[in-house]
């Protein structure tokens, strides 16, 4: 005899997910989504901190460029990036050399760390905006030289002791 078991009894095997279930695992893919979306995003200021890092590198090897050659180096913004430039070697009435800026202007040209650059960021404002020149004094007055790209200003500053820091 085949007895038929009462609906009530009968267990249903539950074969799926439920929709509450699905909308949870979808807010998790959101939130984590977002999350990561948010962190890959480029720092605006990013290039203009790497320009003044870079800047303040290049600026320790001028002023010990200068040390070593005894000639002041100028630094230069100019409206797309910089440039370093130095007082060439003339002959003197004595036939000792001298730096004369009448001989032209050595603009490191052919090396590598002192040559004209770009600038890393799009459009940045130099501030003060003359040239800064560098001279053979171990012990000489701190600056400060802000560059800015608009919505963002980074500081370079030259320390008395001749260290530079870049805040």
């Amino acid at each position: 005899m085949n007895r038929a078991a009462p609906l009530s009894s009968v267990h249903r095997v539950q074969q799926g997910f439920t929709l509450i279930e699905i909308m949870v695992v979808m807010v998790i893919i959101g939130i984590a989504t977002t999350a990561i979306g948010l962190s890959i995003r480029p720092d605006p200021s990013r290039a203009l901190r790497q320009d003044a890092q870079r800047l303040a590198q290049l600026f320790a090897i001028a002023q010990t460029e200068v040390r070593l050659d005894g000639r002041a180096i100028a630094w230069q913004p100019e409206a797309r990036g910089y440039r370093f430039v130095r007082a060439a070697w003339q002959a003197g009435p004595d036939g000792m050399p001298v730096a004369s800026t009448r001989a032209g202007l050595d603009e490191f040209g052919r090396d590598d760390a002192l040559r004209p650059r770009d600038w890393q960021a799009e459009v940045v404002k130099v501030t003060p905006p003359g040239p800064l020149v560098l001279t053979d004094e171990w012990i000489g007055t701190s600056w400060t030289l802000a560059l800015s790209d608009g919505t963002a200003t980074v500081e370079l500053v030259r320390e008395a002791n001749g260290r530079y820091v870049v805040r």
